[in-house]
């Protein structure tokens, strides 16, 4: 059978690929939904990190109805696909959603800590929060997801937005693909730009290096303790 909209697929397997390989994600997990209709949606499978290495084919991917009835793909359904249509369907102009388990993201949402914004390139998106734990997979989950992207409502339309999931990952609403896969490079970097932060506080390579005669620690403790006291 004739696969349709070719084009997009061969899109979505460039981008999981590259997700994969630059450690946006990890063999635990991660989905990608792109809306290709209203009322249409193209998902990637599950298992497509644990079994693929995000190595997919344009066949791989499932064509979906807004009730997750499969109209063409033979693999399984991605089990986080109650949260990406949950998403899609409450929000008529986000078009593309991307889960991803970035390591330093997982850092933040391991621990249920918001990650500060201290970027230029994250200065819209503010500080990134985590929701309460939710069993992953869950419609607990995916309804908690919905409701709290309906208070980034007006965001949403000027941009993409990003919320961590305790424990899990991170997911990303946006206009587009690549609106969303560049907000979450964004915020990983942003990420690890925070945790590695700490190491300029009292740092002896630094000091012997005399680069931190100017240097103002109480920048960052200031910044931790607003955020994490």
């Amino acid at each position: 059978m004739k696969l349709s909209y070719i084009e997009k697929r061969e899109e979505v397997c460039q981008l999981v690929k590259d997700m994969f390989d630059r450690m946006m994600t990890n063999a635990a997990g991660g989905n990608v939904s792109v809306r290709v209709e209203n009322n249409k949606v193209l998902l990637t499978p599950a298992m497509m990190s644990e079994h693929n290495r995000c190595r997919l084919k344009p066949e791989d991917l499932l064509l979906v109805d807004m009730d997750m009835n499969i109209l063409e793909g033979t693999r399984a359904l991605t089990r986080e696909a109650n949260m990406h249509i949950g998403i899609l369907k409450e929000f008529p102009y986000v078009n593309a959603c991307i889960h991803a388990h970035a390591k330093n993201i997982m850092t933040f949402a391991s621990f249920e800590l918001a990650i500060p914004s201290v970027t230029e390139a994250t200065a819209k998106f503010g500080n990134i929060e985590c929701l309460p734990y939710y069993e992953a997979t869950t419609i607990e989950l995916a309804e908690a997801t919905v409701e709290y992207f309906k208070t980034k409502k007006n965001e949403l339309q000027k941009h993409a937005c990003a919320v961590m999931l305790s424990k899990h990952g991170i997911i990303i609403a946006g206009k587009s693909l690549d609106e969303a896969y560049n907000a979450l490079e964004r915020i990983e970097t942003n990420a690890y730009i925070v945790l590695n932060s700490k190491l300029l506080v009292d740092n002896p390579i630094l000091k012997v290096a005399k680069l931190q005669e100017n240097f103002q620690p109480s920048i960052f403790e200031a910044g931790y303790n607003a955020i994490y006291e």
